[in-house]
């Protein structure tokens, strides 16, 4: 349930966001959108973990702001696997769409959480 909560979350935010910034991040289609947040979904599951434990050191040392640049590369290579219905326009729109959809998903996350 958790893995279908959270990409129909990403996908109605990947759609949100380049709503708000056409010129800069690109989403095709709402279909395009889906396949997006699955990938990656899939990403986080399975590379985000072993980019964290690599760059452990840089972490800690920026205290955890670090982990932005992690979500942005997440970002980018969801856009590199999904092709050109779904891009960004520099590095930095990727993370500030990381930053972005951390921050929505975890005002969502606590809006359902209240009993």
């Amino acid at each position: 349930m958790r893995f279908l909560t959270t990409v129909v979350v990403d996908t109605l935010l990947f759609v949100a966001i380049s709503g708000f910034f056409p010129a800069s991040f690109f989403v095709a289609s709402v279909g395009i959108a889906a396949i997006a947040s699955v990938v990656l979904v899939v990403l986080n599951w399975l590379v985000k973990p072993i980019l964290t434990i690599l760059s452990l050191p840089i972490n800690l040392l920026t205290l955890g702001l670090f982990t932005i640049v992690i979500n942005g590369l997440m970002l980018e290579m969801t856009a590199a696997i999904v092709g050109a219905g779904f891009r960004f326009s520099s590095f930095w729109m990727a993370m500030f769409v990381a930053i972005l959809m951390s921050l929505v998903s975890t005002i969502i996350a606590e809006y359902f959480r209240r009993p």
